[in-house]
């Protein structure tokens, strides 16, 4: 009896053993979060499931485990406009730190290829934003200083012609930046995100234009993720558009 015992305890133990090599496990500490919540969601093809809210200990730390379906994404976000998004491999320990009030502009990864790919993206792409709130900044002061009368309307378009060439420039390059990612990535599900990011509500891979680069993304998907959700709904949108846009 005592032998049968130790044999269903250990094959308990396996079980629960083999049940958690899918889980993934998110922690950090965000600074001025203490008591605050944080929101985490998984990210399908089509929606977002909302999967846990967390209010954050005394020293602003948070943890959060959960067994992963397949390869996802997951957003972590404080508010609807301050968020960011996580990349994690099946039994990987993603560690996060930034600031509470600003996550997206200040957060940190730790632990994850792909996370830490979509931290790159999206810190190459804060830059390119703080860029273009100086390039506004510039053309608002131009355009009050037109409407003070102390400088011309030729000098203004003198100014103006400056402000695009630099808004021209910082187009240019994050679009260089988020092409060298997508060929360098090629069969990461990062390249998802790299191929819809935008700068000033533009998008910078146009489908229109460059509809290779779609085609890049999903053959990379298909030979490294085929039966991944997102990759076949890609598949589908790629498909439906290629007649469309393919050259």
């Amino acid at each position: 009896m005592k032998r049968r015992i130790l044999t269903a305890v250990a094959t308990l133990l396996l079980l629960a053993s083999c049940g958690n090599k899918n889980d993934i496990k998110i922690e950090g500490t965000l600074q001025g979060g203490a008591g605050k919540v944080i929101y985490i969601e998984e990210m399908t093809p089509d929606t977002r499931l909302f999967l846990d809210s967390i209010t954050l200990d005394s020293k602003g730390h948070f943890k959060f485990r959960y067994a992963m379906p397949y390869k996802t994404f997951y957003n972590i976000h404080t508010s609807e406009a301050d968020y960011v998004v996580v990349l994690p491999d099946m039994g990987e320990t993603i560690t996060l730190e930034g600031c509470y009030d600003s996550l997206s502009t200040t957060y940190r990864i730790k632990g994850g290829t792909d996370s830490q790919l979509l931290w790159q993206l999206q810190d190459y792409s804060n830059n390119g934003s703080r860029a273009l709130q100086e390039i506004v900044a510039a053309d608002q002061q131009n355009q009050q200083l037109l409407a003070d009368g102390k400088i011309t309307e030729a000098q203004y378009s003198d100014a103006r012609k400056v402000t695009d060439s630099l808004y021209l420039d910082a187009f240019a390059d994050q679009q260089h930046y988020v092409v060298n990612f997508i060929e360098d990535n090629l069969g990461s599900l990062a390249t998802l995100i790299a191929l819809y990011k935008p700068f000033n509500n533009r998008p910078l891979i146009n489908p229109k234009d460059s509809f290779e680069f779609y085609e890049a993304v999903l053959e990379g998907l298909q030979e490294y993720l085929p039966d991944n959700p997102h990759t076949l709904s890609f598949k589908n949108q790629v498909e439906s558009t290629r007649f469309q846009y393919a050259r």
